[in-house]
């Protein structure tokens, strides 16, 4: 089974290569991710994010309510990586907190 993640987006540039990468906020977890197959994106649009690339566009309404989603199913523990940049941010205020399994 594939699952996409929404993140928020908080940065974008061009990696070595001239690749469109960015780097997406996923409720306090900031990754890397390619976005080649959404070139339209700007700074604060929210992307459905699959093994590191941007998939699609969809709006904050849509992402909080998939990251409620997947909350309810405990699916987010997969993103227990290391923070990067700005990990207290939280890009949706109004849902309870992520709780994400330490990698022990």
């Amino acid at each position: 089974m594939c699952l996409a993640i929404p993140g928020k987006l908080i940065e974008i540039n061009h990696d070595a290569q001239g690749v469109l990468m960015g780097k997406a906020n996923f409720g306090g977890i900031v990754k890397q991710v390619c976005l080649e197959y959404t070139p339209e994106v700007v700074i604060g649009d929210y992307v459905l994010v699959h093994v590191g690339f941007a998939l699609s566009k969809v709006d904050e309404e849509e992402a909080a309510r998939t990251y409620r989603a997947l909350e309810e199913l405990k699916q987010l523990g997969e993103l227990d990586v290391p923070d990067v940049d700005d990990p207290d941010a939280d890009p949706f205020p109004e849902s309870p907190p992520v709780q994400i399994r330490s990698a022990a």
